[in-house]
């Protein structure tokens, strides 16, 4: 069972080298990411395994279908970069649908605390002996409302970390959880009280771009956005006019909805080309983070294990029909 593993980082390598040796799996990592020029790389496959900036349209659906490549396996929890309609019929895809809830909510209360307490300005000020407070007042979460969009295993977390602030929470999910305590309401109510809102939910049509122009028109003066979900659930041009009105506050992104061609590598000593993600980095009252929310050991581990799972169940004849199958013919 060989397996052609795109987009590798060095981080990637020991939890999958682990869990791959037990199970018989023959993996050869490819720093390139999966996209129409690079397809070729998987030619003699088995599978192929790819994470969230490689891009599995349909022609590369097709040249995998073509080239005897039975299986996707995604090594992360959303599957819009993967053309899900050109894979029927054709190739089955996994994903790996909670690998660690705790890490991303962990990681969004994180950059509320650092983009609030300006924490990271007053290391850099300590750093050269500067201890002047100017600047650095933020305000109490105690007593907030914060708005969650999307009650997933991840947004529900997140909830639970607010609470242990003395925060008020609102929610917001197309799907209701059942018995979670949570008090849901509307889009509109949700946007007008919360003093923060909190992206959990997943990149789909009708996410696409749901904080906008209108939406930010009907959000409190000085709201704080966290999204640490997919990019494309913020229209950039109208978050950055937000901030420039002073109608949003701060704004923390883990993610960004051009990051395919930027994030997970250095471009310290070149000149970005990207004005709005410049734009953005430039603002005080903004964090940008390279989509790290995931990245602690046991999220890794976790992701090694059942995407390595994934693949043994589907060559072993049990592809089943478990949250993990995104789709199977």
């Amino acid at each position: 069972m060989k397996v052609a593993f795109f987009d590798t980082k060095p981080y990637d390598v020991p939890g999958f080298d682990h869990y791959a040796a037990a199970a018989d799996l023959e993996i050869k990592y490819f720093e390139t990411r999966l996209n129409a020029d690079t397809v070729s790389l998987a030619s003699g496959f088995d599978a192929v395994c790819v994470f969230v900036n490689d891009t599995v349209d349909s022609a590369v659906v097709e040249k995998l279908y073509e080239m005897g490549v039975k299986v996707i396996a995604l090594r992360c929890a959303g599957f819009n970069n993967v053309d899900i309609r050109a894979a029927s019929g054709k190739l089955p895809v996994y994903r790996v649908p909670a690998y660690s809830p705790y890490a991303v909510a962990e990681h969004a209360m994180a950059l509320l605390l650092t983009i609030n307490r300006r924490t990271h300005k007053a290391y850099i000020r300590t750093r050269d002996f500067n201890f002047s407070l100017q600047g650095l007042a933020g305000f109490d979460l105690y007593g907030k409302t914060v708005g969650i969009i999307g009650t997933g295993k991840i947004g529900r977390v997140f909830a639970d970390i607010c609470k242990g602030f003395g925060m008020h929470i609102l929610a917001y999910d197309k799907f209701p959880t059942e018995d979670s305590g949570l008090h849901y309401v509307a889009l509109p109510e949700l946007f007008a009280q919360s003093d923060i809102i909190s992206l959990h939910c997943p990149l789909t049509e009708e996410t696409h771009h749901l904080i906008n122009a209108d939406s930010i028109a009907q959000m409190k003066k000085g709201v704080t956005i966290i999204n640490t979900s997919r990019g494309s659930l913020i229209d950039t041009e109208d978050l950055i006019n937000g901030i420039k009105e002073k109608k949003v506050g701060a704004a923390c992104l883990d993610v960004y909805e051009e990051e395919g061609d930027l994030f997970y590598e250095d471009f310290s000593g070149h000149i970005v080309q990207d004005d709005k993600l410049v734009r953005l980095i430039s603002m005080p009252n903004v964090i940008v983070t390279s989509h790290q929310a995931f990245l602690t050991e046991e999220a890794l581990d976790n992701i090694a294990a059942t995407t390595v799972n994934n693949l043994v169940r589907y060559f072993q004849g049990d592809p089943d029909t478990s949250t993990e199958v995104c789709y199977k013919p």
